[in-house]
This record gives structure tokens, C-alpha cells and sequence, in this order.
């Protein structure tokens, strides 16, 4: 039976300055159909997604959707057409209530006159949540106190009110717990039974390899090849993607998890909210400690609280070679620390300042001649990172927000490798990142190690924690449920049993 033609993507260009970030795309999206998008960051797939998404417009091209021209002109735009976009970064609007995230530009549904009905509208965002398996989660609660991973899960709510035809979810997996993806992938299996269909961009091969029914490489703005569900495979995949032959595997392949015995950090009895409840750990210089778990077991609030983002309601955060108790980021880097945050785009980066004022950011004392900035020093030093983490831009005054995910990241790892920070709490260090770069990163983490550097890295990647780290430390429910160390032995299922 032949399938229906859902949407059309012809000749499609975009240029940002003189990068072409599309050049001529054809792609074809049909009802019933999960089709996967991958390439490495930079290579299109955000951008061609986000123009049939309504978030900007392409220089050149048409789109037929439902077999009419299409040419959305916002994302409400798109919506209104049948197309819904979970985006890979935050897309929750902060200050508000959780209820009202989920009904915004829908309030009138609730209103009599100038007033907004607020009980009604919380009890039909209850509704919406559980009919998606979404518990647990306060409807009348400032979405503010909500974690990164349970707005994405509004977020999700929210898009699917609007019964999209097209729903486009770009790298939203690895943002969530198990729980999560099971929700995402729960919805995506729905939408193709409905002969609807799903635009599925994600760096995880073997979710994409289980998800999707074709999956569409490109690489540098054009499209490579599109795979049936039985030419799936990890390495010609990768092959397609970088255009070279991809062997064996980029995390550390020697299994000496040993490390030095000087302790860098000491954590004592540490309890952050209902989190993170007294715990202690001894990070050592020349370790990378891994922390894994569920989410809600604590892990992140370790990482925001070690640099000192969140204060802690006891215990302390001890840099011992100085003595001094961590008590606000400002100390951490005085300390030579650096934090690798979890949510890049709203913690990490100033996302329309340039790659040169964000790498300066920690920096600026460094850099001051006679109390002031020197311009001379300033360039230099911002040219030596983007030259050293080999940052795929413009210029160094090319704003941030125009950089692809693993370029983005690269910026981050780049302002605090620039301060010559030797403690670095690194939180999802390689989210939403392709092959290439994390391979970059892998390599990048493994020469800190050997230099002294003392790395803890948080990761709801069980292969990257087993891949990457001296010892883990798996948290549960605010505790400690196991350590591991380093070997050749140890799998993800010996984890998960601890984690559960």
C-alpha cells in the first residue's frame, strides 16, 4: 500500500552570515512514519527542523503540508497548521504556574469576562498531564521550582493539546530520566498507529535504531542518505555522518581506574531540599568520580551545590588545598573550580552575547591591565580557546546563539579550561552532542584526568559513566546506593539494579 505524503521539503537554503547551514534539502515526511534526523551539530538538522517548525524562515524552497503550500510564519502559526515542535532546550516560560505554561494562549477556555477561571484550568492541566502519564507534578506550582526534566515533560503537555499531525521532537531524550523517554516514546508509537507521523532528531544511534522506521542523515547542510529500518546499522551511520570511516569506541580504553591520593574537594554530610540528604564523598585529584541515578535521586543538586549555585541546608563543600568552605559560585572559581551545568542554554551561556565575551566570563581578573580590561589580552585569550576547542564559528564575536549544540558546548568547556580551573564538576557534559564532538570531549576529559585535574562527571548515561570513570557512585532517593570501580566487568544492568 503506497503511503500518504504528509509533508514536502523542496529545495530548501539557509544561510546564517556566510555559514550555509542548508544547502538545497529534500526531505519527505509520510503519515505513519517515525523519521529519524541525525548528523553531527552543525550539520542542518535543527535548522531545516525549525523552519518547518514556524521558529524562522528559510532564504529559498517551498513546503506542501496536507498536499497545500506551506510557509508557517510563527510557531503558533505552524501549530495552527497541525505541526508541533518540543525544541531541545528550555521551552517553558519561567514565573508562571505550571497550569498556566500548559494553557498559555489558551486562557480564554477558562475565562468569563476579564476573569480566568484558575481551579478549572488547573484541574483540566491535571487531566492533560495524566492522559500522557505525566504524575506527580503540582498544576497550580511556579513551573520555576520544577527541574529542568519535569518542564520538558510540560512542555510536552502542552504541545500535544493541539493534536499535531506533525509532531518534531529535537534531542528532547536527553533531557529525560528512562521514565521520560518511555513517555516520549509512548506518544511517538501513538501518533504513527494514528497515521500521524514524527520528525525525531537524536545523537543516540540505538534510539533511533529501535524508534524509527527511516532515519535521514545529513552532513554540512546537505542531505547524505536515507536508511530503511534494515540498513540500520551503528557504523555505516556514523560513516555517513563525519564521511569517514568510524572503528571501535571513543571512551577510554585502557582500565586502570587509578588516581592520585590528594583529595581536591570534600563533601561532608550535604543536604540540598528534599534531594540530597547528608551525604559525603571524596573527590581525588587525577579521578574521574562518575554519579549516576534515576531522576529525583539527587545527582544534579550535588553538582549545583558543590559549585555553590544552591545552598546547602547542611553539611559542607570543603576545596582542600585552600580550606575554604564553598558557599557561592564566586568562591568556587576563586577556588579554581568549574561547572559544566546540565541546562546550557539558560545556565552556561549567554546566549546573545558573543563566543568571546562568554569565554572571558571567568576570566575577566586575568585579563586586567592597570584595573582595566586589556582588548589585546582579551582577543588573544578568546582566540587561543575557539582555536583550542576547535569551535566551529564565524568569528569570535559571532553570537552564541547561533552555534550549533556541540559548538555551544565547546564554549562552555572552553571558559573554564581557559581559567585553568582543576576542579571541574562536569553535569551531562555531552547532552545533545554528536559523535565527533563527544569524542572530542571523551579524549578532552581523559587528557584533564592525566594532567591532575580531579573531574566529577553526573550523567544519566550509564555507558558514558562505565566508559569514562575511575569510580561511580550511584544515588538513590538522596543517597548513596552503591560505588563501583573501574572494570572491564562491569555493565549497565549491575547499575540499573542499584538505581531501581
Amino acid at each position: 500500500m503506497e503511503k500518504e505524503l504528509l509533508l514536502q521539503v523542496k529545495g530548501m537554503n539557509k544561510s546564517f552570515g556566510p555559514t550555509r547551514a542548508l544547502k538545497n534539502v529534500d526531505l519527505s515526511v509520510y503519515r505513519g512514519e517515525v523519521r529519524g534526523l541525525i548528523g553531527e551539530n552543525g550539520s542542518g538538522k535543527s535548522t531545516v527542523s525549525s523552519i518547518v517548525a514556524g521558529i524562522q524562515n528559510a532564504d529559498s524552497g517551498e513546503m506542501i503540508f496536507k498536499g497545500q503550500p506551506y510557509q508557517p510564519a510563527t510557531m503558533l502559526d505552524a501549530m495552527q497548521h497541525g505541526i508541533g515542535m518540543i525544541v531541545q532546550e528550555a521551552g517553558t516560560v519561567l514565573n508562571i504556574t505550571v497550569a498556566e505554561n500548559i494553557f498559555i494562549g489558551k486562557e480564554k477556555r477558562f475565562s468569563k469576562g476579564p476573569f480566568v477561571n484558575r481551579k478549572a484550568m488547573e484541574m483540566a492541566a491535571k487531566q492533560a498531564m495524566e492522559a500522557l502519564g505525566v504524575s506527580g507534578i503540582d498544576p497550580a506550582m511556579p513551573i520555576n521550582k520544577l527541574n529542568f526534566e519535569a518542564r520538558k515533560l510540560i512542555e510536552i503537555v502542552r504541545v500535544m493539546l493541539d493534536e499535531p499531525e506533525l509532531l518534531i521532537v529535537d534531542e528532547t531524550t536527553t533531557a529525560l530520566s528512562q521514565h521520560g523517554r518511555d513517555i516520549i516514546y509512548s506518544l511517538m508509537k501513538k501518533l504513527r498507529e494514528e497515521g500521524k507521523a514524527v520528525l525525531f532528531i537524536s545523537h543516540d544511534l540505538d534510539e533511533l535504531i529501535e524508534t524509527c522506521d527511516v532515519l535521514t542523515v545529513l552532513r554540512d547542510g546537505d542531505i547524505i542518505r536515507s536508511l530503511e529500518k534494515s540498513e540500520m546499522e551503528h557504523d555505516l551511520i556514523k560513516e555517513l555522518m563525519v564521511g569517514r570511516k568510524i572503528e571501535g569506541d571513543y571512551y577510554r580504553s585502557d582500565f586502570d581506574g587509578s588516581f592520585g591520593e590528594e583529595v581536591a574537594v570534600r563533601v561532608e554530610n550535604l543536604t540540598v531540599g528534599h534531594e540530597l540528604e547528608n551525604f559525603s564523598l571524596e573527590l581525588h585529584r587525577g579521578e574521574i568520580l562518575g554519579v549516576g541515578g534515576l531522576s529525583g535521586s539527587g545527582m544534579h543538586e550535588l553538582g549545583r551545590a558543590m559549585f555553590g549555585v544552591d545552598r546547602a541546608l547542611t553539611g559542607s563543600v570543603t576545596v582542600c588545598r585552600s580550606g575554604d568552605v564553598i558557599k557561592n559560585p564566586v568562591m568556587a572559581v576563586q577556588n579554581s573550580m568549574g561547572y559544566v551545568s546540565k541546562n546550557r542554554d539558560t545556565e552556561a551561556l549567554i546566549l546573545h552575547a558573543s563566543i568571546k565575551d562568554n569565554t572571558l566570563l571567568p576570566s575577566y581578573d586575568r585579563l586586567k591591565v592597570a584595573g582595566l580590561i586589556s582588548k589585546r589580552k582579551a582577543d588573544k585569550f578568546a582566540d587561543e580557546q575557539i582555536q583550542n576547542m576547535k569551535v566551529k564559528c564565524v568569528s569570535k564575536n559571532q553570537e552564541v546563539q547561533f552555534l550549533s549544540g556541540g559548538n555551544k558546548q565547546k564554549v562552555v568547556f572552553a571558559k573554564w579550561i581557559g581559567t585553568g580551573a582543576d576542579i571541574l564538576i562536569l553535569d551531562s557534559p555531552t547532552r545533545g552532542i554528536d559523535i565527533g564532538v563527544k569524542t572530542a570531549m571523551y579524549q578532552l576529559i581523559t587528557r584533564l584526568k592525566r594532567e591532575g585535574k580531579a573531574i566529577l562527571m553526573i550523567s544519566e548515561e550509564l555507558p558514558e559513566l562505565i566508559g569514562m570513570c575511575d569510580r561511580i557512585m550511584i544515588l538513590k532517593d538522596g543517597h548513596l546506593a552503591r560505588e563501583f570501580q573501574r572494570s572491564p566487568e562491569l555493565s549497565e544492568q549491575m547499575i540499573i539494579k542499584e538505581m531501581i
